[in-house]
């Protein structure tokens, strides 16, 4: 169980997290979602269809986009924030930021947010005191390189073992400043190849030795698309399928752009789980 304010998230049910883009240029849903309307809308969708959790991202980490400023970022952040606080004020947010300045003002103008860092502290190394500060779960994803860099031949001597190990070293920093609550995310599609992706997906249930949830967030991406054909919009069977792979690998988070298929998925597994009880 992790606290995140007035709320105690527990993880007996795996839970779903329902991606808000509010950027130009994501790869699947860029520019969908910039006015206060839509922005509403869709968090009520995420929330009506079951979602635990609403994922709020201002700044496009797909592979080669374009950098954005933290001036930017912060701009495009607040006014969403600010409209689904007041519209839904018991919803429960995380704020997809790897910038600790980014997450401390969230946090104190809005209250306690998950911070979901893309990068794993490696991008700003005032996150971990930061999230200390704070003191709100962090999500902390496995990257290798920058957005700009990642999928440039990306390469390892061990792939879990590489994986694992920064993650060892970096939950072993966030201890030293006070952080319990963190979730691992192996980072599908941030520096890894196709056959990476999917050595993830088989070993998933390797992440359980370190005892904290593990967040799947693979929805629509190219891991998906380049394997089977088609785009983005023609890959929530693949995105779907692969969900009940990592929950039966022993995900405990799955954050989609389809909320509703992802409500299914757990609720499909925990039927089949409560057979062998």
């Amino acid at each position: 169980m992790i606290k995140c304010g007035n709320h105690s998230i527990n993880f007996e049910t795996p839970l779903v997290m329902g991606i808000l883009n509010i950027t130009p240029d994501s790869f699947y849903d860029g520019g969908s979602y910039t006015e206060e309307k839509t922005i509403l809308n869709r968090a009520e969708k995420i929330l009506s269809e079951g979602a635990d959790v609403i994922d709020i991202g201002a700044f496009s980490t797909r592979p080669g986009a374009d950098d954005v400023s933290e001036a930017e970022e912060h701009k495009r952040m607040v006014p969403a924030v600010k409209a689904i606080r007041n519209e839904f004020p018991q919803a429960i947010l995380s704020i997809d930021t790897f910038r600790a300045n980014i997450a401390k003002r969230i946090v104190n103008e809005f209250g306690a947010c998950l911070i979901n860092d893309i990068s794993g502290g490696t991008m700003d190394d005032k996150m971990f005191e930061t999230i200390g500060e704070l003191q709100v779960p962090y999500i902390m994803m496995h990257i290798k390189g920058t957005p700009q860099t990642m999928q440039k031949n990306p390469y390892y001597n061990d792939l879990m073992g590489d994986i694992k190990t920064f993650f060892k070293d970096r939950i072993l920093k966030l201890n030293n400043y006070g952080v319990k609550d963190v979730i691992l995310d192996p980072g599908f599609g941030f520096g890894k190849t196709l056959e990476h992706n999917y050595e993830i997906v088989a070993r998933l249930n390797e992440f359980s030795d370190f005892k904290l949830p593990v967040l799947a967030g693979l929805s629509r991406k190219s891991m998906i698309y380049k394997y089977l054909g088609g785009t983005p919009d023609s890959s929530l069977n693949g995105t779907t399928a692969l969900n009940m792979m990592c929950l039966e690998k022993g995900a405990n988070i799955l954050r989609v752009h389809d909320v509703n298929e992802a409500v299914e998925c757990v609720k499909l597994h925990h039927m089949i789980k409560s057979q062998l009880k």
